[in-house]
């Protein structure tokens, strides 16, 4: 077994043709541990590597518990039935889709509709598996530039170890890292017309992923578990 150096609960595509595009499009596939340079091809950009080199290594995902170091007494064994359990009591998330956005710099995927629900859901998540989360060194909270955040979000990154909790979370699948403007709206009119159709209408968030991070810094999936309790909503 893969030792693993930190571990995080996202959501993702299952394997198919959307997981095989953004796997394409990143270079890195966390359903098989497969990287694939990325190259220049139809509705990719110049650069390409360059542009997506950050997101590379945490593949095509959407972060529900920011990775973290397990706390002192706590294993993988434990954190996967936790997961489990916490999955039996929690119901699907629909949602409209996904639409193309700039957030904060990047590309993303991000939820169209209602997302109150989803936002619901998230801060359940990162509420029920704190415990698992050993705290945060004093390097891994310079990494976060707490200068700056917010107040408010300087307060989440203690208490949760990440600051877009809450208030401040959006659900989002990266695409790219920081970038212009006009190279996001580029990367945008480029990507629209291939991963569009393949973007699920409407989004069902009916399973969480642990993933786990590598010794080589990648992340790849550990284990899947379905949201079993019955909605209404879906």
């Amino acid at each position: 077994m893969t030792d693993h150096t930190r571990y995080a609960i996202y959501w993702t595509s299952p394997p198919g043709p959307l997981t095989d595009f953004a796997a394409a499009w990143l270079g890195w596939n966390p359903w098989t541990s497969v990287e694939t340079p990325p190259t220049p091809g139809p509705g990719q950009p110049l650069g390409l590597a360059q542009i997506t080199e950050e997101p590379r290594r945490y593949g095509f995902h959407a972060t529900l518990k920011a990775p973290f170091r397990l706390a002192e007494g706590r294993d993988r064994v434990g954190l996967e039935a936790a997961l489990q359990s916490f999955a039996e009591d929690q119901a699907a998330v629909r949602l409209d889709g996904l639409a193309f956005s700039l957030l904060s710099g990047f590309v993303a995927l991000r939820p169209t509709g209602d997302v109150a629900e989803l936002n619901r859901f998230a801060m359940r998540v990162v509420e029920f598996f704190d415990d698992f989360r050993a705290p945060l060194t004093e390097a891994e909270i310079a990494r976060r530039r707490p200068e700056t955040l917010s107040p408010p979000q300087r307060q989440k990154l203690l208490d949760w170890g990440y600051p877009y909790v809450g208030d401040d979370f959006r659900f989002h699948l990266t695409l790219t890292g920081r970038v212009s403007q006009d190279v996001g709206v580029e990367v945008i009119e480029k990507l629209e017309p291939h991963l569009a159709p393949l973007l699920p209408e409407p989004l069902i968030i009916d399973r969480i992923y642990l993933f786990g991070q590598r010794p080589d810094g990648k992340f790849e999936v550990l284990k899947a578990c379905p949201l079993t309790m019955r909605s209404p909503l879906v």
